[in-house]
């Protein structure tokens, strides 16, 4: 019986282990499809709902009984060590940064930054006494999804090591605000833009629109993941997986050589920088849907740190703050890039697509184009959209060491 004993409880932990990882990589695919089928979850979207149940996983199956978390945290640290490192370049080698309309895209480009940033640094002032130990921190991650995305966000969050609670409510609290203000545009908020700064549906009757933007990016979440495994995609799907990895084991490399260590700055800014390059490569830039698999990372990243997130310990008024400090930069750079836009003699449209692609993702661009019935303006918010991906790490970080 003593020998039997331990087996019987590495034998139970074992068993514990592998249900908690087929449920990581798992359910964000059931999640994927749930808001395929019913439009409630489709307009919530994925990487919210996986929160929600990573959340309710976490502190209903993991906190609740004594040693699980010690048991899952190294499963969980994995997890989240591995998936970021290797969705970024599965992402930036769908870009096609040789198709940027330089010329359009550029002066917008530019004020896009200038506001995001300009009401990330205002708002750190602001609210930096409410914002936690490392209000520094918190502003780069700021810069980082309001000039990338999600991506960017969990890559700043590993380069700073934020913690996981700080993480997800900045996160959680995004995906809210993110919600609100494409509804205040939907609403109200693209009629007043060009009220103020002119402008209107561009497309007129023969019009060639923009419609040679990269489908990868300008698709529907909805719609993203549909034949990944079939015959046509998997192959250049395992290959983009293969050099994802070679290019994250270059940045490990790097790191030791450089710092003796595992330094996520290093490695991140690394992974970037040749992913940029890879995506140069036609064969590379053919994996049609390496961004797609990149995607499905990240939301498995989300439900893991979601899972990690003990309620019991979260500070609700430094919550409260973080809040308002995200409702304040999202809303108070859509102000700036439309007051800039009027003093540089942008049009309307352009702005406030510069604001979607940066504020929310090339995803939301299309949906915003077809409200504003002006398809011209797809193809400049995307690949604004993408080169703020590609820009997010480098600012992020290079904000939050300025402010700290």
């Amino acid at each position: 019986m003593r020998i039997l004993v331990p087996k019987t409880r590495f034998l139970m932990s074992a068993a514990v282990i592998i249900l908690w990882v087929l449920f990581y990589l798992l359910v964000p695919a059931a999640v994927v499809r749930l808001c395929r089928r019913v439009p409630f979850f489709g307009k919530v979207g994925a990487i919210l709902t996986l929160y929600f149940l990573g959340v309710i996983a976490g502190n209903c199956l993991i906190y609740p009984f004594k040693g699980a978390a010690e048991l899952l945290y190294p499963v969980q640290d994995l997890l989240t060590s591995l998936t970021i490192p290797l969705a970024l370049p599965l992402i930036l080698f769908a870009c096609d940064f040789r198709r940027w309309p330089i010329r359009r895209a550029l002066g917008s480009l530019l004020i896009g930054i200038a506001a995001v940033t300009a009401a990330v640094v205002a708002g750190f002032f602001l609210f930096r006494a409410h914002l936690g130990a490392d209000p520094a921190s918190v502003a780069g991650m700021a810069v980082g999804v309001y000039t990338g995305g999600t991506p960017n966000l969990a890559a700043i969050k590993m380069m700073l090591g934020v913690d996981e609670q700080t993480y997800l409510l900045v996160n959680s609290f995004d995906m809210l605000v993110s919600f609100l203000y494409l509804t205040f545009l939907l609403a109200v908020g693209i009629r007043l833009a060009r009220r103020l700064l002119g402008g209107g549906p561009a497309t007129a009757a023969g019009d060639a629109p923009e419609a040679s933007a990269d489908s990868r990016m300008a698709m529907a979440e909805s719609e993203m993941y549909r034949g990944i495994f079939s015959r046509a995609h998997f192959l250049p799907t395992l290959k983009a997986l293969g050099l994802s990895v070679l290019i994250a084991g270059i940045g490990l490399g790097l790191s030791f050589l450089i710092t003796g260590e595992v330094n996520m700055i290093v490695l991140i800014l690394t992974l970037t920088t040749l992913s940029i390059a890879a995506s140069f490569l036609p064969a590379v830039h053919r994996w049609e849907k390496s961004y797609d698999a990149g995607m499905y990372l990240v939301l498995v990243f989300s439900l893991v740190v979601a899972s990690m997130v003990d309620l019991r310990s979260l500070d609700l008024r430094t919550g409260g703050w973080l809040l308002a400090y995200i409702a304040f930069v999202i809303f108070v750079s859509l102000f700036v890039q439309l007051s800039l836009g009027r003093l540089f003699r942008l049009d309307a449209d352009t702005s406030v697509i510069t604001s979607v692609a940066m504020i929310n993702s090339p995803l939301f661009v299309p949906m915003i184009a077809e409200a504003m019935k002006n398809r011209r303006v797809i193809l400049t918010g995307i690949t604004i959209g993408i080169v703020g991906y590609a820009a997010g790490n480098y600012l992020g970080v290079l904000v939050a060491h300025l402010l700290g």
